[in-house]
């Protein structure tokens, strides 16, 4: 391999948790590393700092996780979600995640023990002793100890891959940074409201994003504006129902709602437009995030009474409370006969148990009557935590042209090759497990391709 004189080792894009994986890895193999971080250090750490936990394989009971969760376990549950994802990546995945709590550990991460009782028991998850904010700052710590350099308000603008070895353009005004490897670790393209657009139609404009709002995807439609191979799919997202009221960006999970099914459902004219008992296992946050997506205007609300009220937990923005539900109707914004006449027409249709007969949609199970004032709703929109677009990439995590041929020196990791292993779907847990597998495969490799 031809040296030529560049600014560090590894250069690595991105701030969140793949991408101080790879650059503590990295760094840990004897490169010199320089990360990029387009966010303020106030706000550093992607996604990952709303995140609670990780899914991994585990044969046995752990310090963090009780039970066991074998390889197949894991490979089922991801091929029910993923479709057609690569196999040979998913299995090498899947046992990779064995170790990875482990190592995360002794880069300074901590976890709660699995013999607490402060969680929920879980027998596929580790959560991190004080969420992901605390998993972030431990990386941060550890990849600044070890010598990693970190430039914050590091906006990316254009990859440079064809001549010679990688180089970026940074921030304004224009700086150009060489390396002898890229790690591309900047996540999605949910923040970028042209592309969203693109994909969803004006309707995008009513998403909020759940995390970031630097995961403008500038790094991912580079890659494949030079050649890489896609994967996955661009009208893709995944997205849940969240208050209607949360923030733009950054609310993270405490914005979803809870009792969505528990009531009724509609539109901004006052119509249902699905069955709200069809998934109310914690699906139903994932199956209504895409219900409301193709919702007129891309909103909708949640509609119950004082008794169904009491039934989940309450929404941290409060209820829309009326004594009638013709005046709750004209507070949300809808005319008071159209949601009058939708409640009524639920009401009449409930059966003896607890589900509906003679109208459509029909609600399959937790029917009950909405008729106890005060009435409540919350306002209803899609909360995106991440789209499902990314690039190709082998075990080695490097980035593959589309005629089966890798970039020379260019790596990625975390949700910009995540449907590598996920497709188009979603996997709770999954997200943060494949960010640090292959952060830490691309960190080491893309430092043995540096050292050579």
């Amino acid at each position: 391999m031809t040296r030529v004189s560049c600014d560090c080792d590894v250069l690595v894009v991105g701030g969140g948790n793949a991408a101080l994986c790879a650059a503590i890895a990295a760094r840990r193999a004897g490169a010199s590393v320089l990360l990029l971080e387009a966010a303020t250090k106030a706000l550093r750490g992607g996604n990952a700092r709303h995140s609670r936990n990780m899914r991994v394989m585990h044969d046995a009971p752990t310090p963090w996780i009780r039970g066991r969760y074998p390889a197949d376990d894991y490979r089922s549950d991801l091929r029910r979600v993923a479709g057609a994802a690569d196999d040979g990546l998913t299995a090498l995945f899947v046992d990779a995640s064995a170790d990875i709590v482990d190592w995360l550990a002794g880069n300074g991460v901590r976890f709660h023990s699995g013999t607490d009782e402060v969680l929920p028991h879980s027998r596929k998850t580790a959560f991190f002793l004080g969420g992901g904010k605390a998993l972030v700052n431990a990386l941060y710590d550890t990849a600044g100890r070890l010598g990693v350099i970190i430039r914050y308000d590091s906006t990316v603008r254009a990859l440079h891959l064809r001549d010679g070895a990688p180089a970026v353009t940074v921030g304004e005004p224009n700086l150009t940074i060489r390396t002898r490897a890229l790690v591309v670790a900047s996540g999605g393209f949910q923040a970028n409201p042209g592309w969203m657009r693109q994909q969803w139609g004006g309707g995008a404009d009513g998403f909020t994003i759940r995390g970031t709002p630097h995961a403008t995807g500038i790094p991912l439609k580079a890659l494949l504006g030079d050649g890489a191979e896609p994967v996955g799919a661009a009208n893709r997202c995944h997205m849940v129902a969240v208050d209607g009221r949360a923030p733009q960006f950054d609310g993270g999970i405490v914005t979803r709602l809870d009792g969505i099914v528990q009531g009724i459902v509609v539109d901004r004219v006052g119509r249902r437009f699905a069955d709200e008992g069809a998934v109310v296992g914690s699906k139903r946050y994932t199956a209504w995030g895409e219900l409301v997506a193709r919702c007129p205007g891309a909103i909708a609300f949640s509609i119950f009474d004082a008794v169904i009220g009491e039934r989940f937990r309450p929404s941290i923005f409060p209820a829309i409370r009326a004594d009638g539900v013709g005046e709750l109707a004209s507070v949300l914004g809808i005319a008071s006969p159209a949601l009058e006449a939708t409640v009524t027409a639920f009401n009449a249709a409930i059966t003896g148990g607890d589900a509906t007969a003679g109208i459509h949609p029909p609600k399959t199970q937790l029917a009950v009557p909405i008729a106890v004032p005060p009435f409540g709703a919350y306002p209803v929109r899609v909360g995106v935590t991440s789209t499902c677009l990314g690039v190709r990439i082998d075990g080695r995590a490097r980035v593959l042209r589309r005629d089966g041929s890798a970039f020379d020196g260019v790596y990625a990791a975390g949700v910009v090759m995540a449907p590598n292993i996920l497709g188009s779907g979603y996997l709770a847990g999954s997200a943060m497990a494949i960010g640090a597998v292959f952060g830490r495969i691309a960190g080491l490799e893309a430092a043995a391709h540096a050292l050579h």
